[in-house]
């Protein structure tokens, strides 16, 4: 399984400050029981440009093995992870053309949407 996690920085956010945020997150994805984190490059980058492009820091493809357990632990480290920042982020997950975005919902409504888009794509 693979889960497109794609971050999108609260304006006014400089491009050090999205790289930070991209790679933190990344960070606590791959400290997680997946197969693979890897960024997703925007395309090839500019001859001799140094390090990584904006979308590469903030667009991640999350590889899942079948295991079910592992799947939720993803959807609530990001939903962790989002309630820990102060700016207002946001974070949409995707699964096979199923999106789930994670921004300004009230933590009820956030709670319903998660475990709605977790048994949607649980694998059994």
């Amino acid at each position: 399984m693979e889960l497109l996690v794609a971050l999108e920085p609260e304006a006014g956010a400089d491009a050090e400050e999205t790289d930070l945020l991209g790679r933190s997150l990344r960070r606590e994805l791959r400290a997680l029981d997946v197969d693979e984190v890897t960024p997703v490059p925007a395309g090839a980058a500019p001859h001799g440009s140094k390090g990584i492009d904006a979308a590469s820091a903030t667009e991640l493809l999350v590889t899942l093995s079948a295991s079910g357990g592992v799947f939720a632990m993803v959807v609530g480290t990001v939903k962790d992870w989002l309630a820990r920042r102060s700016g207002h982020h946001k974070i949409t997950l995707s699964i096979d053309g199923d999106t789930l975005q994670l921004d300004s919902a009230s933590p009820e409504e956030r709670v319903e949407l998660i475990d709605t888009f977790v048994r949607r794509h649980q694998p059994v």
